[in-house]
């Protein structure tokens, strides 16, 4: 699975985070909600629009490696008490966004329906959330300028897609669309490519003009100026595509500890093609076709199946820290993306499975799927989901495993897992 900003950003916005941010802020929870799903796309597209404008780029670097450098991505929570740390993260807002912060502030106020003051509390926690990930990414990659703006380039259809209709981003920034942030963006990585192009293809040249006056004697240096020059081409060419984060992301915590015998979920879909998932009450999904969120409100949008206790759906992109039953903060996303649909369809009654593969001791095993299941469980009930659809949380240890305990990992892997069993629709 790539690396993906958006989603990264939105995890460290969890439930509990919100509740805080409201009580914080004297707002209720559904308008800070509503700020943060405005506030964090706008933030990126902020992002994109500076690293598109004239030396805006170097700009950010410089932006994203401070932000990471400065541990502010661990101390989040710490802006809501105000003082230096709010300040610094309004600093950040502004070197976004420069004159038009105030514009794009007042803009997520009357998205959200909160007062501009808490709606600039909300943007000075996810201005440094975004610039600190970014930074992040900068730094494990050691990126440069041209590796910062392929990165963004390839998240930038991501980014745009999430911004609210309601939210005129484009014209506040002075363009017609978003497209057009996207494309100014995208023009700047082609014209980077042909520049490498265009610059090798005029050192040729005047190798060989240099080599032709130079004489017949001297003819034997053309084929090394060439070779010479091509190579130095080639070189500042591969330098500048170095960074383009086309990698794979750090490991998760079940790749990163092989004896951990109880990871978190099955596998993630292969397209991993992002889309919107439509609930019955309007509400729109984040997900991945193919992914639970899929899977799951199709099943329950079909007329002609039932629930029942053989009716499982895996999470998948569901993780834990290693070795324990603690979620992961990006893991909330899909929790509340569960929740989401629980509100969406009231008959809806589920249960939550934990599984472990065959390695280790079994009675470990059952023991960490166990908690692991009430985990997810108690995820759902701090998100408000209404718990008398949640008829039970249990963990089924090795029970179900159809890989022996000495195969490959990528055989285990799909035996540890958190599925969601649909008992009633």
């Amino acid at each position: 699975m790539s690396f993906n900003l958006l989603d990264s950003v939105k995890g460290i916005f969890t439930s509990d985070l919100v509740s805080k941010m409201a009580s914080s802020f004297g707002e209720n929870e559904g308008g800070i909600q509503k700020a943060i799903s405005g506030g964090i796309p706008a933030v990126l597209t902020g992002l994109l629009h500076k690293a598109g404008s004239s030396d805006g780029a170097s700009s950010l670097l410089n932006m994203a490696k401070d932000a990471a450098g400065s541990g502010i991505l661990g101390n989040i929570g710490n802006l809501l008490g105000g003082g230096s740390m709010l300040s610094k993260g309004l600093d950040m807002v502004k070197g976004l966004f420069g004159d038009k912060a105030n514009s794009i502030t007042s803009m997520i106020a009357n998205f959200a329906g909160i007062r501009e003051s808490s709606a600039s509390s909300v943007l000075s926690a996810a201005a440094p959330a975004a610039l600190g990930v970014l930074g992040k990414q900068v730094t494990q990659n050691n990126m440069g300028v041209s590796g910062l703006t392929s990165f963004l380039a390839e998240q930038k259809d991501n980014i745009l897609k999430a911004v609210p209709s309601g939210l005129n981003l484009a014209g506040a920034l002075g363009h017609n669309s978003l497209s057009d942030i996207g494309h100014k963006l995208s023009g700047l990585v082609g014209g980077a490519a042909s520049s490498v192009r265009q610059a090798t293809a005029s050192a040729t040249h005047y190798a060989g003009e240099a080599a032709n006056k130079a004489g017949r004697g001297m003819r034997w240096l053309w084929p090394l100026l060439l070779a010479l020059l091509v190579v130095l081409a080639l070189i500042y060419f591969l330098r500048g595509q170095k960074d383009k984060t086309e990698t794979t992301p750090p490991a998760t915590d079940q790749q990163a500890d092989a004896k951990d015998t109880s990871a978190s979920t099955a596998t993630p879909p292969v397209t991993m093609e992002s889309i919107k998932v439509k609930l019955p009450d309007g509400t729109e999904l984040d997900a991945y076709k193919g992914g639970i969120e899929d899977q799951l409100v199709t099943f329950l949008n079909d007329a002609s199946t039932k629930g029942g206790k053989d009716v499982w759906f895996d999470f998948d992109n569901l993780n834990f820290k290693t070795g324990s039953s603690e979620l992961t903060p990006a893991s909330m996303k899909q929790v509340n993306n569960i929740a989401a649909i629980l509100k969406a369809y009231p008959k809806l009654k589920i249960k939550i499975g934990g599984y472990t593969d065959k390695s280790g001791d079994s009675v470990v095993n059952m023991k960490l799927s166990q908690s692991r299941a009430d985990a997810v469980s108690a995820a759902l009930k701090t998100t408000g989901a209404d718990m008398k659809q949640v008829v039970g949380a249990e963990g089924y240890g090795s029970k179900f495993a159809k890989a022996a305990a000495d195969a490959p990992d990528d055989e285990r892997k799909k035996d540890r897992r958190i599925a969601v069993g649909v008992r009633e629709k």
